[in-house]
């Protein structure tokens, strides 16, 4: 199977959200959890109220059942992961529904869509959650 197929698969089953979308929903409760390596967070900046969680621990940070998850979020919980460009977090929001998040999904675009829409970003460098 190709990384085009496990894409599209991966996006079947997400309702993915445009910047101003993803702002909304961030306005009303909405988590957004940026997942892009430190040194893009440093070079591009963030969005403001992101929360910085590496790709390697997401899993364990978001699992319900995981001793290791972050507090306050639970299978309820909207989730928007967002990387560079929207497809590493479409893979990550997938992983998150089969975990049992049954509302994350990921930005479409990524963050540099969010910056080009003109929407609020502040500089980066922010460590990601332990």
């Amino acid at each position: 199977m190709s990384i085009d197929k496990i894409l599209e698969q991966a996006r079947s089953g997400l309702d993915r959200l445009s910047p101003e979308q993803a702002a909304k929903l961030a306005r009303v409760g909405g988590l957004l959890v940026d997942i892009r390596p430190y040194a893009n967070r440093l070079a591009e900046g963030e969005i403001p109220g992101s929360v910085v969680v590496e790709r390697i621990v997401l899993e364990w940070r978001f699992d319900p059942t995981s001793e290791h998850r972050l507090p306050g979020v639970n299978a309820d919980t909207p989730v928007v992961v967002f990387c560079n460009a929207g497809y590493a977090s479409s893979l990550a929001a997938a992983d998150l529904r089969r975990l049992g998040l049954h509302r994350a999904t990921d930005l479409i675009g990524g963050f540099r869509a969010w910056k080009t829409t003109g929407l609020p970003v502040i500089d980066g460098g922010s460590p990601a959650l332990p």
